[in-house]
């Protein structure tokens, strides 16, 4: 049996069981964390990540995604990551899931891949982390033939960290939807990537900005496969990042049925076009999020 042919038998096999059961209440759903992806306040990380993270904390977050592990030098913020994960486990606090340097990689061989994501894995077995995440393709990466090498790098890198134990997962933006004669980057990723190996890591905003799709309804597409989301809202007249609430996206209604989606993680994000200041703004995201969304936490 082909690949493509395997992986969509082993979707559709899937699919009943992870749809959530007729009249199942959202009260009865699994609650989450308050995450936060470190990108947004990635300057006050890298000034001082201890008073960063007790500022965070105190705003509700408990858990984060990081950006900008270094490999070279197994780092993390200027920590070396087993460092890093100690002043983690002294707030109280988790990191679940972290944003990987993998574009330079697309059009390096095989070998060359997996010895960085090596180094990845013993950056996130260092931080307690349960997904490694590919963040971004560079602008000279997006085009149909990049879109279909990089699916089959996703499922080397896919089958690498579960054996190490650990999830893998893609976090979209907008190019992913630009459609080349009839096809996206989007589709690519879902259709041939082994559902087992690669996870999707929504970003809603984007999502709701480039997708003739709603979240929903790429979930009902393959349930169980979106398990992180990334949650931001749009400004009303840029379309520009903004604070949740203050946009055009009414996340109480776009959010996706979680169990449908096999949502694990959730970060909230904001990266720039800050109304007063980042940490600021994550502020008043998590306020809003805890009063009208509390559902989820």
């Amino acid at each position: 049996m082909k690949r493509r042919s395997f992986i969509k038998s082993v979707t559709a096999l899937g699919t009943t069981s992870m749809l959530p059961l007729p009249g199942f209440s959202l009260v009865e759903k699994p609650k989450f964390k308050l995450g936060l992806q470190l990108f947004t306040i990635h300057e006050e990380m890298m000034k001082d990540a201890i008073a960063s993270l007790r500022a965070a904390k105190a705003m509700g977050y408990q858990d984060f995604e990081i950006f900008g592990f270094d490999e070279k030098k197994g780092t993390c913020y200027g920590y070396k990551s087993s460092q890093f994960g100690r002043i983690l486990d002294d707030l109280g606090l988790t990191v679940s899931s972290g944003h990987f340097g993998f574009s330079p990689y697309l059009d390096q061989s095989d070998e060359v891949l997996k010895r960085f994501v090596d180094q990845c894995i013993s950056g996130a077995r260092a931080l307690n982390m349960k997904y490694i995440t590919w963040p971004w393709l560079a602008p000279d990466q997006r085009s149909l033939d990049h879109f279909k090498l990089l699916a089959n790098k996703l499922n080397i890198i896919g089958e690498q960290v579960a054996a190490a134990g650990l999830g893998f997962a893609y976090h979209n933006h907008d190019f992913e939807f630009i459609d080349y004669n009839g096809e996206n980057g989007f589709d690519i990723i879902l259709n041939e990537t082994d559902p087992a190996l690669v996870k999707i890591e929504m970003d809603i905003y984007w999502v709701v900005r480039a997708s003739r799709y709603a979240p929903s309804e790429l979930v009902s597409r393959q349930p169980g496969r979106y398990a992180l989301w990334h949650i931001k809202d749009m400004d009303k007249t840029t379309n520009d990042y903004t604070e949740l609430g203050n946009g055009a996206i009414n996340y109480a209604e776009v959010l996706p049925d979680p169990i449908a989606s096999g949502l694990e993680f959730f970060y909230l994000e904001q990266g720039g076009n800050y109304t007063h200041s980042a940490m600021k703004s994550m502020a008043d995201s998590a306020a809003y999020f805890k009063k009208h969304l509390q559902k989820y936490l």
